[in-house]
């Protein structure tokens, strides 16, 4: 079986990492922060625990758990045959990265970006083999999401690409062919352009939080609505990825707002930190927050 180092311990990377253990695949799990692997390892059991007691998983936590190992350098990327980078959305840190694993791993190994948002095709210019550079761009909460873009950037070879959504297969998830390397690729310029007309109307003061959430769940069959989606992932991410955007020319799918400006600014993170649109209370419950307190 093959072995996948993970960079970065982060919301991402630490739900990539379970998934990939889940899979199967002895993983590595990297961050300079030896406080953010010790907090991604706990809820990385905790939640491996609640899905193995619903019969989610078809092993114990402590079988996937073993398959984990965190680390302190990059020396064991020479090891595997995966690498999967999922450091905050930042171009010219992730070119720093892949520019530094083309040196420390094998010709053969596969370098993976989780960039929501930035071209395959950049992040790989500093390299010297671009062909085993490829997009694979997750959702989070990724234990509980099914969705994998796979983004075949302007020189990813064919044979990386297919062995790509053979892994992506392998795991248990659905890869989504992105087979031209455009800022954002797909889902998000879908989702992006319905959170912007989204905190368009609760902003203008025509509709509510929940309501908007509400109408999509019961109007159009989405499990949870864009405000929800957008707590899930990060409003912090959503800022990020907006000025991603912008930096790359394409700031007709930029999601840009006063609004979450704020609510960033107030700590107001998303569910990570128990509060975003919404405040999560202890007991599971969901209280839509008011935007007009927001300073």
């Amino acid at each position: 079986m093959d072995k996948v180092f993970v960079l970065g311990a982060g919301f991402m990377g630490g739900g990539i990492t379970q998934v990939v253990a889940q899979g199967g695949y002895t993983v590595y799990l990297y961050d300079t922060s030896p406080a953010a692997l010790e907090s991604t390892l706990k809820q990385i059991r905790w939640s491996t625990e609640k899905l193995a007691s619903k019969g989610k998983i078809k092993d114990s936590a402590k079988a996937v758990l073993d398959r984990i190992t965190t680390v302190k350098d990059l020396s064991l990327v020479s090891q595997c045959q995966w690498v999967i980078e999922a450091v905050y959305e930042d171009e010219q840190l992730k070119k720093g990265i892949f520019k530094d694993l083309d040196t420390r791993c094998k010709p053969e190994t596969i370098l993976a970006s989780n960039t929501s948002s930035i071209p395959i095709t950049r992040l790989a210019s500093p390299t010297t083999h671009p062909e085993r550079v490829i997009g694979l761009h997750f959702f989070g909460p990724v234990p509980m999401m099914k969705l994998v873009e796979v983004i075949k950037g302007e020189k990813t070879s064919d044979a990386v690409f297919q062995k790509s959504l053979y892994f992506i297969n392998s795991l248990g998830q659905y890869p989504v062919k992105v087979m031209k390397d455009i800022p954002g690729f797909i889902m998000n310029r879908v989702s992006g352009a319905s959170f912007r007309e989204a905190l368009s109307l609760v902003e203008k003061g025509i509709a509510s939080i929940e309501d908007v959430d509400k109408g999509m769940h019961y109007g159009f069959n989405w499990n949870i609505g864009p405000f929800e989606i957008a707590d899930n992932a990060g409003l912090d991410t959503y800022v990020r990825v907006g000025k991603a955007f912008q930096a790359l020319g394409a700031e007709e799918v930029a999601v840009t707002s006063e609004l979450l400006e704020k609510m960033v600014a107030a700590g107001r993170l998303g569910r990570k930190v128990g509060k975003g649109f919404y405040d999560y209370l202890p007991d599971g419950t969901k209280v839509p927050f008011d935007i007009t307190t927001i300073k």
